[in-house]
């Protein structure tokens, strides 16, 4: 029993991350899109230094990153202590749910942060 629940955690883990990198990857990679366009004379850029452009987009990813790895390391924990809860007392499945999900909020909260700043350029 414990090694399927094991390999169930491991596989959400797995997915968790590859999601938080792909945000992450798509963010440097619209930050790039960006700089390119305000380089060639774009109408978005008329009055915006690149340099700021560079360093919100750097700052966009950062928070994107490090919420991410944050979140993933936090549903690592609670998600293995959650299924070790589960499996001694199914009934506790609602209440460990709640915890994996707020630990997941971390991401979010760093998504949020990073739209809030690619807002501002």
């Amino acid at each position: 029993m414990s090694t399927m629940v094991e390999r169930r955690l491991r596989e959400f883990i797995r997915v968790s991350l590859l999601i938080m990198s792909t945000i992450v990857v798509v963010v440097i990679l619209a930050g790039g899109v960006y700089t390119v366009y305000a380089q060639a004379g774009g109408a978005i850029a008329k009055n915006v230094d690149p340099s700021v452009v560079r360093w919100g987009f750097l700052a966009a990813a950062i928070a994107v990153g490090v919420g991410s790895v944050a979140a993933g390391l936090a549903v690592a924990y609670v998600g293995a202590a959650a299924l070790g809860a589960i499996g001694e007392k199914p009934e506790l499945f609602g209440r460990a749910i709640i915890f994996v999900g707020l630990a997941e909020g971390i991401a979010i909260y760093g998504l949020i942060i990073a739209i809030f700043i690619l807002m501002r350029i």
